[in-house]
């Protein structure tokens, strides 16, 4: 499917080079990874969107945290984690969001190490420069969101069903989910590390109410399952996504923000 998120192992000696971006933590890294593979601190990245003088907005701390990477013209990024696909998508969700092309792995660790992948090629030298928002799936925030719910967006929660209903309430005194929101399990859109291919995506999504058009909005809990949603809403077809990344731990934050319970 064009603009397709997600590579196959078997698909990666078609690309030319590949930069490839390991998103597990640094004891996995160490026990094996693929050839020329540079590690993204996840965790970093995670804790910088969440600081509120960086954010997505400050492109300055972006093109130097991407650049370090080695990502460019010249290669295609291709990011895998141990197999949650997780921080996979968030790796591709940031990169992406400024500009930068980058891919999926799909299966992650397990399907690469299972398959016989290119090396990857040596960093690309000279700076990025990056635009923000300049990718196909952008960032809704708080009020943005609030502003949306009349209908202008349609949300999907990918956190478990559990935390949908309120019966997981992590912890915090307000519970449940967002007026209107539909609901698919990030885990339910893969089979065992192997997120579906795009046809199964759009049906599982048709079959909770999404329809052509649709301006969608993932959450989930605090941003790497929302990335995954919105990788495989796009994969599935669907061209108008956004995130939320600070999603739900965000909005129960904020007393104004609806919640239901049902």
């Amino acid at each position: 499917m064009a603009n397709d998120p997600f590579i196959d192992p078997a698909a990666l000696s078609s690309l030319g080079p590949v930069r490839y971006l390991d998103a597990r933590d640094q004891a996995a890294f160490d026990a094996g990874h693929v050839p020329n593979a540079v590690r993204a601190p996840v965790d970093a990245w995670d804790k910088a969107i969440k600081t509120a003088d960086i954010g997505f907005g400050r492109t300055a701390f972006w093109e130097e945290a991407l650049g370090s990477l080695g990502v460019g013209s010249g290669v295609t990024a291709v990011t895998y984690d141990a197999g949650g696909m997780t921080n996979a998508a968030r790796v591709w969700f940031v990169l992406q969001f400024f500009g930068v092309p980058c891919l999926i792995a799909n299966g992650g660790w397990p399907a690469l190490a299972a398959s016989s992948v290119p090396a990857g090629a040596g960093p690309v030298s000279g700076g990025l420069h990056l635009s923000a928002g300049s990718g196909a799936v952008g960032v809704v925030d708080r009020e943005t969101l609030k502003g949306q719910l009349d209908g202008a967006a349609h949300v999907f929660d990918s956190r478990t069903r559990a935390e949908f209903t309120g019966e997981d309430s992590r912890g915090r005194p307000r519970s449940g989910h967002l007026p209107g929101a539909r609901h698919l399990s990030h885990a339910d859109l893969m089979d065992k590390g192997v997120v579906h291919p795009g046809s199964k995506l759009r049906g599982m999504m048709e079959g909770v109410g999404f329809g052509p058009g649709d301006h969608i909005v993932t959450h989930c809990e605090g941003g790497g399952r929302a990335a995954l949603a919105a990788a495989a809403a796009v994969r599935a077809g669907f061209d108008d996504v956004r995130v939320y990344y600070l999603s739900f731990g965000d909005w129960a934050r904020d007393e104004s923000c609806p919640i239901v319970r049902d």
